[in-house]
């Protein structure tokens, strides 16, 4: 979610990045190209057929090559993929090591913490709430928390649900001034998030630029919360998670601080010339509704699926969701909690992106399809680390 907190959460767009020297990690770099594929059954081929196959077999998988170099040259400890086809068939790749202590493998499909993808989803039940009639999009925040939201150049009233979600409320970010020790060990209320946010004067005027900030996402999950009269936590569950079996996907529990199913061990670099550490167990609270969940890439793809097939959101909703504005310079745009991002084979791809102290998730999916989910076992620390992950996510989609 990269909240910017001297490379601890941070956001999921990474446009001002950091000048943080790469270092590879002996233990992984020599543990490189475990790599596992979802077993299908083939059907009866011809001679022909299987002359083709083997040539393909033969080649190298280039979503495989991929993750080999992020754990080769770009020091991550262990790189993920789950890659899905137009006809549905899912391939699964691993590379470098579970645990750099034991040199175990890494899990095939494993949990890893995602950061600000959970944003996607407190989008979608704020939408869902809108096609309810519960929620207006351009209803202003006092709407739900009245007198909650004033500060230096702050004013609730002046604020819209769209722009929570769009991040152009001009709110200021609260991850910056926490530290990692804090981030790892205290829990938060999601109102000491905001309140540590209102501290600060307002980034800009309400609608009139894109600025990425976890504080939008924790007032959205507060208006849930209000409007519900749930937590967001059982809300997520039941409308999504619930809804399209996403089997490996939760919303960690207060005080929850290790990861319940097979995972790869997550580390952290913070200043970025000291040796990694392991952070695996960690309270996640700091990231709430911007980015608390826990998923795998194979459930990410079923959600972002499900979510642009339709089976989340009426249409109505789904279209104010996919309408984006610029955020970069790059070619990302943002929209309502999903961004679309250009692939090298022409069109875009939907999704949105995370990191946490960790993990790093990036992918997304087509309108034909088409899905892939990265995820590595260390924040990128450097433009070009995080460009190579961003490039294995292209390759997956374009291969």
């Amino acid at each position: 979610m990269r909240a910017q907190t001297r490379q601890g959460l941070r956001s999921s767009t990474r446009q001002q990045g950091g000048r943080r020297r790469r270092a590879v990690s002996a233990a992984a770099a020599v543990a490189i190209g475990a790599m596992t594929l979802g077993a299908l059954a083939p059907p009866a081929a011809s001679a022909s057929e299987s002359a083709a196959s083997a040539a393909a077999a033969a080649r190298p998988d280039t979503v495989q090559q991929a993750l080999n170099a992020l754990v080769r040259d770009d020091g991550m400890p262990a790189a993920l993929a789950s890659v899905k086809d137009r006809d549905g068939r899912t391939r699964t790749y691993t590379a470098g090591v579970g645990d750099l202590t034991t040199g175990s493998k890494v899990p095939r499909d494993g949990q890893v913490r995602i950061g600000s993808n959970t944003k996607a989803f407190t989008a979608v039940v704020v939408l869902q709430l809108v096609g309810e009639g519960k929620i207006g999009l351009d209803a202003s925040v006092d709407t739900y928390l009245p007198g909650l939201v004033r500060g230096k150049g702050i004013d609730g009233r002046r604020i819209t649900v769209r722009r929570l979600l769009q991040h152009t409320s001009g709110l200021p970010e609260y991850g910056i001034h926490v530290d990692d020790d804090e981030i790892r060990n205290r829990y938060f209320e999601p109102r000491e998030l905001l309140d540590i946010a209102l501290r600060y004067k307002a980034d800009a005027a309400p609608g009139k630029k894109w600025g990425y900030s976890n504080t939008n996402y924790v007032l959205a999950g507060l208006i849930v919360q209000k409007v519900t009269g749930r937590p967001l936590a059982e809300e997520m569950d039941r409308r999504i998670i619930k809804r399209i079996g996403l089997r490996h996907t939760y919303f960690p529990a207060p005080g929850e601080m290790t990861i319940r199913e097979p995972h790869p061990q997550g580390y952290h670099r913070n200043p970025v010339n000291t040796p990694l550490r392991n952070f695996t167990e960690m309270d996640p609270s700091m990231g709430w509704a911007a980015g608390q969940l826990i998923s795998t890439n194979s459930d990410l793809n079923r959600f972002f699926t499900a979510l642009l097939a339709g089976r989340l959101l009426p249409a109505a909703q789904l279209a104010e969701m996919r309408t984006t504005v610029p955020a970069g310079t790059s070619g990302l745009r943002y929209g309502l909690g999903l961004t679309s991002r250009p692939l090298s084979c022409g069109g875009v791809y939907w999704g949105h992106g995370g990191d946490i102290a960790g993990y790093e998730t990036r992918g997304g999916v087509t309108d034909d399809g088409r899905a892939a989910g990265v995820a590595v076992t260390n924040i990128p620390t450097d433009e070009a680390a995080m460009q190579h992950v961003k490039d294995a996510v292209d390759r997956a989609l374009c291969g």
